[in-house]
C-alpha cells in the first residue's frame, strides 16, 4: 500500500532525467513510483502539489549545528527539515575533544546530519579554532574517524589567520595526511577574512588538494582565494578543478563576492556545490536559508535545473553520500523537497556592499523526510521566506 502520495508536481531532477509534471508516490520510508497520474487507490494520504517543484531533499554542503558556546551554531532542524532541506552537514563545528557530544545531539534530529570533524581539537567550540600547532588533535581526528565509520564524512581545514601565523600550511598537511590514511575528503575554507594572509597562500592550498577535496568560500573577495591580485583564476585554482577538486559556495556574511562569482564562473571555474555556512544574527534569527541563497544563482544566471542540481546530487557527491541523497529514484529514501518558485521584486547583497536584483525566487513548501511530511517552521523574515524585498535595506 502507498503510504503518501505527492501528485502533480513539477519534478525537477536533471541527472535522473526527470523534467515535467508527476506523482511521486512513498511507502514507509522509500519512493515507491516516479511517473504522470499514479493510481491513487488505497493511498494513505495524498497532497496535491500542483504548481510545485519538486526536487530530491535539499542538501546543504556547509553548515553549523553544533558549535556549543558559539553564536554561530543553528539547531540542526531549523537549517533543514523546518526550512526545506532534508540533509546538512556540519563543517567542522566540533573537533575530536567534543565530537561525542555532537554525536548524542544527532538521533534527536528530524534532519539528517552529516559530520565533517575539525582539525583544531575542539572545532569551533573555542575562538580563535587554531593559533598553534598545540591546537591541531591529528591523533584525535583518526580516533574519531576509526569510532565513526560511515558517519564522519570528512576533515574540515580553515585557511584562516590567527592559524595561517601559526602552523600554517603545515596545519593543512597534517590533516591532509589523515584525510588520505582515512580515505575521506578534505573540506578547505579559503578567504581570510582577517586580511593577513600572503600572497602565496592561495596557491599553496590549492596545490596540496586532491580529487574529491573541497574549497568552501570559492566565491570570497578576502585573500587566498581563487582570483589573483587582477581578478585572474589561479593557474592552480585551474590545475586542482581539472584533478577533480570540488567548489563550493558557502554564501556566509563575509564569503561571497557577486563579481568574484562571475569572475570564477566567466573563466572555466566549475560550481559544484551551493551552500550557505548557516548564519545567525545577533538576535539568533537565521540571516540566509538556503532557498534565499538558491535565488541568488537565478539572479547570477543559472538555470533552475542548474540550481536544484548544486542543492541535491552535487553537494551529495561532495559529502559521499550520494547512495542516500540527491537523486529522485525509486527504491532511493524518501528525502523530498517541494518548492515555490515565485515572481517578485527583492535585492540581495554580497558581503562587499554589491546588490542583484531578483524576480524569481525559491520558497520551501514542505519537506519530505523518511517519508514523513514536514511543514516548514517560522520563516527567517517578518515578510516571509522570500529575499529582502527590493525597498528594504538589510544589512549581514
Amino acid at each position: 500500500m502507498t503510504d503518501l502520495l505527492l501528485a502533480g508536481g513539477e519534478v525537477v531532477d536533471a541527472g535522473a532525467g526527470l523534467s515535467g509534471r508527476l506523482d511521486v508516490a512513498v511507502t514507509g520510508s522509500i519512493i515507491t513510483a516516479i511517473g504522470p497520474d499514479l493510481d491513487r487507490r488505497g493511498v494513505g494520504r495524498v497532497v496535491d502539489v500542483r504548481g510545485r517543484l519538486v526536487t530530491a531533499g535539499l542538501v546543504d554542503l556547509h553548515t553549523h549545528v553544533f558549535a556549543p558556546g558559539s553564536a554561530l551554531s543553528v539547531d540542526p532542524d531549523t537549517a533543514g527539515v523546518l526550512s526545506g532541506v532534508t540533509t546538512v552537514v556540519d563543517a567542522g563545528s566540533s573537533g575530536a575533544a567534543n565530537f561525542a557530544e555532537f554525536k548524542a545531539l544527532l538521533p534527536t534530529c528530524r534532519t539528517s546530519v552529516v559530520p565533517f570533524v575539525h582539525i583544531g581539537r575542539r572545532g569551533l567550540a573555542v575562538k580563535p579554532d587554531v593559533s598553534t600547532v598545540d591546537d591541531l588533535d591529528a591523533d584525535g581526528v583518526r580516533r574519531v574517524l576509526a569510532e565513526n565509520p560511515g558517519l564522519v564524512r570528512g576533515i574540515k581545514v580553515r585557511m584562516v589567520s590567527p592559524a595561517l601565523q601559526g602552523p600554517g600550511l603545515d596545519m593543512l598537511r597534517t590533516a591532509r595526511t589523515v584525510a588520505r590514511e582515512a580515505g575521506v575528503p578534505l573540506m578547505v575554507h579559503v578567504g581570510d577574512i582577517g586580511g593577513l594572509a600572503g600572497p602565496r597562500v592561495g596557491p599553496e592550498t590549492l596545490d596540496l588538494l586532491d580529487a574529491g577535496d573541497i574549497v568552501t568560500h570559492v566565491y570570497t573577495a578576502n585573500p587566498g582565494g581563487v582570483l589573483d591580485a587582477d581578478g585572474v583564476v589561479l593557474p592552480e585554482a585551474v590545475a586542482a578543478a581539472a584533478r577533480g577538486v570540488l567548489f563550493d559556495s558557502a554564501h556566509g556574511c563575509k564569503n561571497l563576492s557577486f563579481d568574484v562569482a562571475r569572475r570564477v564562473l566567466d573563466q572555466g571555474i566549475p560550481l559544484h556545490a551551493v551552500s550557505t555556512d548557516m548564519t545567525l544574527t545577533g538576535h539568533g534569527e537565521i540571516v540566509f536559508s538556503l532557498t534565499e541563497v538558491l535565488s541568488r544563482y537565478l539572479a547570477l544566471g543559472f538555470s533552475v535545473p542548474e540550481v536544484i542540481t548544486l542543492a541535491t546530487s552535487g553537494p551529495a557527491a561532495a559529502a559521499g553520500i550520494s547512495s542516500q541523497a540527491g537523486r529522485l529514484e525509486v527504491g532511493r529514501p524518501a528525502d523530498l523537497s517541494v518548492l515555490d518558485l515565485v515572481s517578485g521584486d527583492w535585492s540581495v547583497s554580497d558581503s562587499v556592499g554589491a546588490s542583484l536584483r531578483l524576480d524569481r525566487a525559491f520558497v520551501p513548501v514542505l519537506t519530505v523526510r523518511a517519508g514523513t511530511v514536514i511543514p516548514p517552521g517560522e520563516a527567517p523574515h517578518p515578510w516571509g521566506w522570500a529575499p529582502t524585498p527590493a525597498e528594504v535595506a538589510k544589512v549581514c
